[in-house]
């Protein structure tokens, strides 16, 4: 037969099964408390699909993104890098778009479609890459003030307050300036700088999940504070650091194009903000070549929208309150 046990604070009621009274039937051994707790996430992963799917907004975004991220994947294997070298290009400059060049072409003669196509990829790695970092340092700083306060606390809001007070991209500017030009300078200046609102967004969420009475039972047994923020704080606040995640990508996106466009990139790399440094230094605007300026545009739109509509989807299915909305 089988019994219900009561539910916890943070899952429903579990069925294990139990041997019949007279002890002759076959004894089931009960599933372990990590085997119930994976498929606990399982069937919350299977409902937030399921929320997910409904959002029609997010699922577009959802589709545009993973269609742009395979083109961009397979780049070296559906196009021709050498097109990228400005010693290689045979077209004229700035040449209208045609039959042969679709998107016409730029200032060294080639082709802005292949331009813009492996732009994406670096457009793509730099946002994800500086995502993570701040996301990354932002979740730290947040769990530990709202887990430990006091001092710690005090300290760690003081040092958020302050690179909230200053612009991000300013910071992002002088760190670009001060640093060697590159990729990895590009991600370092983006992840430094924007992860306070992070931090704060994590530090409530962190709040509100040590408010619940199961943590308090975890404190009362004698678990560390390694095991409550790793068992009990993370599982509580990581969905919302997802969701927030998808819309630091966008804004991780329109910084990366702005230094490269402020010419603060790595010049040996094609990326959408590049592009349209080039353009406008090129005289592309004046010249009236829209087809040099238009792709990299809509190229940063796409992305941007695509996970704004996404990290908008995900606030509504992990928030109950704005379902109805």
């Amino acid at each position: 037969m089988t019994e219900t046990r009561s539910p916890s604070d943070d899952g429903p009621a579990e069925r294990v099964s139990v041997p019949p009274a007279g002890g002759d039937g076959p004894v089931v051994k009960p599933r372990s408390p990590r085997a119930i707790a994976w498929a606990r996430r399982r069937r919350a992963f299977a409902t937030g699909w399921t929320s997910f799917r409904s959002q029609r907004a997010g699922l577009v975004g959802l589709i545009a993104l993973a269609v742009i991220a395979v083109l961009a994947l397979a780049a070296p294997l559906l196009t021709d890098a050498t097109g990228l070298d400005v010693t290689q290009a045979t077209a004229d400059r700035l040449e209208p778009p045609s039959m042969q060049y679709w998107l016409g072409t730029d200032e060294n003669g080639r082709s802005v479609l292949l331009l813009t196509w492996w732009g994406a990829r670096i457009s793509l790695l730099v946002g994800l890459a500086a995502t993570v970092l701040s996301v990354g340092i932002g979740t730290l700083v947040g769990v530990l003030a709202a887990h430990f306060g006091g001092l710690t606390s005090a300290a760690l809001m003081r040092v958020t307050d302050f690179f909230l007070v200053v612009p991000s991209l300013v910071l992002a500017i002088a760190l670009s300036t001060v640093l060697a030009r590159g990729l990895g300078t590009i991600v370092l200046a983006i992840g430094l700088t924007a992860w306070p609102t992070t931090a704060r967004l994590v530090r409530a969420q962190t709040l509100a999940v040590e408010a619940r009475p199961y943590i308090e039972r975890a404190k009362a047994l004698g678990a560390g504070h390694g095991h409550l923020i790793g068992s009990h704080v993370l599982p509580g606040v990581l969905p919302l650091v997802f969701a927030n995640t998808t819309l630091a990508v966008a804004s991780a996106v329109i910084a990366e194009s702005t230094l490269s466009f402020l010419g603060l990139g790595d010049p040996t790399q094609v990326s959408w903000g590049a592009m349209l440094k080039s353009a406008m230094d090129t005289g592309a605007v004046t010249g009236g070549a829209w087809w040099y300026l238009l792709p990299p545009g809509l190229g940063i739109v796409t992305v941007v929208l695509a996970f704004t509509l996404c990290g908008r989807a995900l606030e509504t299915v992990l928030n109950p309150r704005l379902r109805g909305r």
